[in-house]
């Protein structure tokens, strides 16, 4: 949905409980738990691909998992995220208002599965989906990673997309948009952990 100014919060609150009832835009629901190259996905989606290196040690991946529990990655000058207490649980619907290029987009997804691994390499974090009142079509992954042998911390965003339709008009603002959001996304998660 786009508009010319900004939402009142009881309009994305509206707009949420409109979403809560929406179904996912996509049939390829759970692929972003598999490679990023997955071979189903090449073509008939862009995929992105972004990793960034927060630190070592096992209290930097827990503060890293509390940043990821706070939405911190969507902690950006031109996002907001509604609610920003929502608990990571599957089937959670979350909307994003974004602002960019003098007006403001209000799109909503749902929480598909969350992810707490243990062992050698210890993942947590979750990924959500976009529903048919959103202007991207596609799935999102949210991880950080710990991996013992090395006590590295990463945190790990991968997502395929399409554009639907209103952002096919807008193709390369929304490309270019989806790319800010993976960078300043990294920067965020750095600066959360870093302020822990």
């Amino acid at each position: 949905m786009m508009m010319l100014r900004s939402p009142r919060e009881s309009d994305v609150l509206r707009f949420l409980e409109v979403s809560a009832t929406h179904r996912f835009s996509y049939e390829e629901t759970g692929m972003s738990q598999g490679a990023p190259g997955e071979p189903t996905l090449s073509g008939r989606y862009n995929l992105d691909y972004n990793r960034q290196y927060l630190g070592t040690g096992p209290a930097i991946f827990e503060r890293a998992k509390a940043a990821i529990r706070q939405w911190k990655m969507f902690d950006l000058s031109w996002i907001d995220l509604v609610p920003l207490e929502t608990p990571l649980e599957a089937g959670r619907t979350v909307a994003v208002v974004a602002r960019h290029l003098g007006f403001y987009s209000l799109n909503a997804s749902r929480i598909v599965y969350t992810v707490e691994e243990t062992g050698e390499m210890e993942r947590f974090g979750f990924a959500y989906g976009t529903l048919t009142s959103h202007s991207e079509i596609g799935e999102e992954r949210f991880l950080v990673e710990y991996d013992r042998k090395t006590g590295q911390v990463h945190y790990d965003l991968f997502a395929f997309s399409r554009p639907g339709l209103l952002a096919w008009i807008g193709y390369p603002v929304s490309r270019t948009l989806q790319k800010r959001f993976a960078r300043e996304s990294r920067e965020a998660m750095v600066r959360a952990v870093a302020a822990s």
